[in-house]
């Protein structure tokens, strides 16, 4: 049988990683990865074969992981965070739908036996940080218009507005994008009060993590970049102080019942 694991791993910290990712790399191997992913897992990727593609090649990561589990290699293809989340997962089963509409030419992708194994996210891991952030209905928007139109991405922030939804942006900012962190902003104070508290989670879980807990009309892009996750609160989610210590929760209605 031919295997390929599609694992998360978290967002950094070693014990955040599922017992259960830590199953599938152990036993594959071959690893395929962004080789910053295969740094933070340390020992676990000892005595195993490495293909390190860099930022910007997903489509051939996700080929490669396909191409060496059909030759017979047991392989993980690994990514941080949750795996099925904004990031390589989706990539396997679009080549593999391409595979069974004849678009491509590797019909020993379909004999791979393949298990996603998800990992926690930058949002929760972010959350737990701060208290209970995503404690109401909540939903995600990936800020990059490399894939998805900014039409596309404005239309949906309006809907998250509209329906109060505590909201997290994946990929806030990046060296060639700079605006659409702001714009995002501006759309969500049309509903929400200016106090609404945002997060900013910088490398969430990993040794140099920052954490800062800041009003909407303050967040600003230039205070953003590709390793910082941030999340807007919705008009009822509060944030509480108690001496040194700050969290920020969301509210199910439960006050009704106190």
């Amino acid at each position: 049988m031919t295997q390929l694991y599609v694992v998360g791993t978290g967002p950094g910290d070693a014990q955040l990683v599922a017992p259960k990712a830590l199953s599938a790399i152990n036993a594959s191997s071959d690893l395929v990865a962004y080789g910053l992913y295969l740094d933070l897992l340390g020992d676990v990727c000892d005595n195993k074969q490495h293909h390190d593609l860099p930022l910007g090649e997903e489509i051939g990561r996700a080929r490669l992981a396909l191409d060496l589990a059909a030759s017979g290699k047991t392989t993980a293809l690994i990514s941080s965070g949750d795996i099925g989340i904004y990031a390589m997962a989706t990539l396997v089963f679009e080549l593999l739908d391409q595979q069974l509409q004849g678009k491509e030419a590797h019909p020993e992708w379909l004999d791979v036996e393949i298990e996603v194994i998800p990992g926690i996210s930058a949002m929760q891991a972010g959350a737990s940080r701060v208290g209970a952030m995503l404690g109401h209905d909540f939903c995600t928007v990936s800020l990059s218009d490399l894939l998805t139109p900014w039409e596309t991405i404005e239309k949906r922030i309006h809907s998250a507005g509209t329906g109060d939804f505590v909201i997290s942006f994946y990929n806030p900012v990046s060296k060639k994008r700079d605006w659409q962190l702001n714009s995002a902003r501006d759309i969500l104070l049309q509903y929400r009060p200016a106090e609404t508290p945002v997060l900013l989670g910088r490398q969430l879980t990993r040794e140099d993590e920052s954490i800062r807990i800041i009003r909407l009309d303050q967040l600003d892009a230039k205070d953003v970049d590709m390793f910082t996750m941030v999340s807007v609160g919705n008009s009822e989610s509060k944030h509480i102080v108690n001496g040194s210590k700050e969290w920020v929760y969301t509210p199910r209605g439960y006050s009704k019942k106190l």
